[in-house]
């Protein structure tokens, strides 16, 4: 168990917490959610103790071990990937090491001798013999070859380590695992992999993450942050909102039975308060006025942007034909011969693990690359508009977020293009903001509000969501549902395709494309799922026995 009693922080004159108090027990799986900039990182450090509080303290149960994913994806650099996740138990990883020391000894003593028994037994007790094959389990959950487990950090991808920092929190079965957007850049099959290990997972888990879906699978209870107070609900995510919502119109019906009383008391008081026959009833009718006091409702610090690409012209029967494009990265051949015809209802996820494949396939339909064979041809009605994942080009100069946006308008008038940039929530000075100065979230707006003013009838976007807080999720999720046009996307957001998709492609790691006309969750179903499916059944059953 691991409890807040009375944490309150303040930065400046500003309080983040202000006596927050809450449990999290074991065997339950807390989803902590939040406005960007409520605290929900911090909170995850304040447990872990990275910060200290200003007033109240965090208590643990004596014995018990925290884990937590770490955000530094260099600092195991000099390591293997074996070393680092079973770094995940520290005492484990320090009986090992001090044990390879006393046997390198040339001098082996007695006292040696009694030290390494010592120190066996304490492996044994600690079920070390088997940590390499457990971190090897994980590892080849989330996606880690075996070629790669003794291989070092420093020679991993971005993506790769993060796979490895997160089976580094999970090794060794922690009694507490606190895990801070653990679905960052995981492909869809590894977070279907982590979904299983967290439902079996008997001890406390307190997750952020910007995944509803994942919220939803994973989380038995739910703790909102709002105005510096946590209040804990019994449920998933979709069960929070239905019951904060809930919460919110029961008060708002209670505060409009108390405004018409008091308005009737009021009239009553009005009218007889100077007559004599009436006046104890008037005093008494004052003296109910006085104790009623109406809900304070404050609103949520929560803020959607609204999200609607309207496409200026209407797509005909030709869409986009692609036949037999092949393309080599650094000697890899990331696509083999594909072909597809698109029709002008499609709505296509790229899905699987072959994530440069993904994006390679997107910059050549959009014509960022060249393919090595094959070729595509957009019909003569289409015009396109293109999310990258990789935006560091577009905002590497000195524009304002105003200029930069106009630079893309039809329309070159200021309160235009203002208007589209307040529907994502640039309002008023943040217009003349420097592009390059905009945080990640900032510039994956911006990106969406070029996207809208395009007008544009066909959207290919590669990983939309990365970046961006729960509500601007949902309301892209929302935007891309109701888009009257064609879509391509690659998106880590199970939700978002299953809600948006009508067509599943998947990039197998030769190359070759799974091309069905299904739903994300049919597709998972369906028998070119069913040995994958297999892997991580057989997988996460082993977990329950590490």
């Amino acid at each position: 168990m691991i409890q807040a009693n009375n944490v309150t922080l303040r930065v400046g004159k500003k309080a983040l917490f202000e006596d927050v108090n809450i449990k999290f027990t074991e065997g339950n799986c807390y989803g902590l959610i939040g406005a960007n900039g409520a605290g929900k990182s911090t909170f995850l450090k304040i447990l872990s103790g990275v910060l200290e509080t200003t007033n109240g303290d965090v208590s643990i149960t004596p014995g018990q071990r925290l884990s937590v994913l770490e955000q530094d994806h260099f600092k195991y650099d000099a390591y293997s990937v074996m070393d680092t996740v079973i770094m995940g138990n520290e005492r484990l990883y320090q009986i090992m090491k001090e044990k390879d020391a006393i046997y390198a000894k040339e001098d082996f003593s007695d006292e040696d001798g009694i030290r390494a028994s010592e120190l066996e037994a304490e492996f044994a007790e600690m079920d070390g013999w088997d940590a390499e094959s457990n971190a090897a389990m994980l590892l080849n959950g989330l996606g880690i070859e075996t070629d790669l487990h003794y291989s070092q950090m420093a020679d991993l991808n971005g993506n790769e380590k993060v796979k490895v920092l997160l089976a580094k929190a999970l090794f060794g079965n922690p009694d507490i695992l606190l895990l801070d957007e653990p679905t960052n850049h995981l492909d869809l099959d590894a977070i279907a992999w982590l979904e299983e290990f967290l439902i079996n997972f008997d001890n406390t888990v307190i997750v952020v993450s910007h995944d509803r879906y994942f919220l939803n699978k994973v989380c038995t209870h739910t703790a909102d942050i709002d105005y510096g107070k946590i209040q804990l609900y019994a449920g998933n995510y979709d069960f929070w909102y239905e019951s904060s919502q809930l919460i919110i119109k029961q008060r708002k019906e209670a505060n409009k039975k108390k405004e018409e009383q008091i308005k009737e008391l009021q009239e009553f008081i009005s009218r007889f308060s100077a007559n004599a026959s009436k006046s104890k009833q008037a005093t008494s009718r004052k003296r109910a006025l006085e104790k009623i006091e109406l809900d304070d409702i404050r609103p949520s610090s929560r803020k959607y942007p609204y999200i609607d690409f309207r496409p200026e012209r209407e797509i005909g029967n030709e869409v986009l034909t692609v036949e037999g494009l092949s393309k080599s990265i650094n000697g890899e051949k990331v696509l083999d011969n594909i072909s597809f015809i698109v029709g002008h209802d499609d709505k296509i996820a790229l899905v699987g693990g072959n994530e440069l494949a993904k994006t390679t396939l997107l910059q050549i339909l959009t014509g960022e690359m060249e393919p090595d064979e094959g070729t595509y041809k957009w019909g003569v009605t289409t015009s396109q508009a293109y999310f990258p994942k990789d935006n560091t080009a577009e905002f590497d100069n000195d524009y304002t977020i105003t200029d930069w946006l106009m630079g893309y308008s039809p329309v070159k008038d200021v309160t235009y293009v203002r208007g589209f940039l307040g529907r994502m929530l640039f309002a008023g000075e943040d217009g003349v903001k420097r592009v390059k100065v905009l945080s990640g979230g900032e510039k994956v707006r911006c990106l969406l509000s070029k996207m809208m003013i395009s007008g544009a009838n066909c959207l290919l976007f590669d990983e939309p969501t990365n970046h961006l807080d729960m509500e601007a999720i949902t309301a892209l999720n929302e935007g891309m549902k109701k888009f009257k046009g064609v879509e391509i996307f690659s998106c880590h957001d199970h939700q978002v395709v299953q809600t948006t998709a009508n067509r599943i492609m998947e990039i197998l790691p030769d190359g070759t494309l799974i091309d069905k006309i299904t739903t994300y969750d049919e597709y998972l179903e369906s028998d070119e799922m069913a040995r994958k499916r297999t892997v991580y059944t057989s997988t996460a059953s082993e977990e329950e026995d590490v």
